[in-house]
């Protein structure tokens, strides 16, 4: 008889790319994730992953039997979801996806408190400035910035008119001067981020006469956007970031809004591969994110 355990074992190895990543994400042991996935090879009788001592991939009968992998698991939690609306509550796992500075430094306080409201939810969240392919990988839903490259996913609006923000700490500002327009950035150090693999060196702002791009050049790229914020703190340079992100420190006096009004728009949205993903959880967490940012930026 196949567990439901091993398939969903089987879903996370396929996903991650090997035992050991698939363990950490179930809180389990390579071996423990290995045993399972032979055990469901026995009961199907095939192969599912194709291993080598390098290396390991899904095998052609693996590629064939995943999306019913992951239906059975969908519908399984689609059954529990169902009893908990009909006691009118929200239930099962919440998977998300959200970026590194704004998912540790405002989301997860908001989190906390909306799992509190409903602690019938499992989170599950995966804090990165990646974007997570929401076609392949188990998320329900993931909090993006910017307009969407990908016209088949849907997005929901959080807050559809935050801007980013060019800042530097008053430290920076004493030793090197604030820049009085966008081109004086050339000659100031600016603080990247790496989005994708992509560097976010091309700043835009959005002057009277329009869009411009500004290519700035700094001493320090991080593909972390939270590390980019700390360096900005600490006086080592000029950071453009969402407003979101640096409300907190703006108000606090430890940044400084240098061009207000002109920076680029950063609509914030949530993220869902398709229709069916939004869930109960997912539009009561999108309505409750949607009051936080409103309180948060009003």
């Amino acid at each position: 008889m196949i567990r439901l355990d091993d398939v969903q074992i089987f879903v996370h190895t396929a996903d991650a790319g090997s035992f050991s990543a698939a363990a950490r994400l179930l809180d389990s042991t390579p071996a423990m994730a290995s045993n399972a996935v032979q055990r469901l090879e026995r009961e199907l009788g095939t192969r599912l992953f194709v291993r080598s001592t390098r290396s390991m991939r899904l095998s052609d009968d693996g590629e064939r039997y995943l999306p019913h992998a992951r239906a059975m698991l969908q519908s399984l939690a689609g059954g529990t979801q169902a009893l908990a609306e009909a006691r009118g509550e929200i239930a099962g796992p919440l998977r998300l996806s959200v970026p590194s500075d704004l998912g540790r430094n405002v989301l997860l306080p908001w989190l906390d408190a909306f799992q509190a409201n409903h602690p019938g939810v499992s989170l599950q969240l995966r804090v990165s400035d990646r974007a997570a392919d929401l076609h392949r990988h188990p998320i329900d839903a993931a909090i993006r910035y910017g307009t969407l490259d990908d016209s088949g996913l849907v997005a929901q609006s959080l807050a559809p008119d935050n801007r980013r923000v060019l800042c530097a700490s008053p430290d920076y500002i004493a030793r090197h001067g604030a820049p009085r327009q966008p081109d004086d950035l050339r000659e100031h150090n600016c603080l990247c981020f790496v989005w994708g693999e992509q560097v976010h060196d091309r700043w835009i702002f959005d002057l009277p006469r329009g869009p411009h791009t500004v290519k700035v050049t700094g001493n320090r790229i991080s593909d972390d956007a939270e590390v980019t914020r700390r360096w900005g703190l600490a006086g080592h340079g000029i950071v453009y970031k969402s407003h979101i992100d640096v409300v907190a420190d703006l108000a606090a006096g430890r940044l400084i809004d240098l061009m207000p009004g002109i920076g680029e728009r950063a609509p914030l949205n949530l993220v869902s591969a398709h229709r069916s993903q939004l869930t109960p959880a997912v539009q009561r967490l999108r309505d409750f994110l949607r009051v936080r940012l409103g309180e948060l930026l009003g």
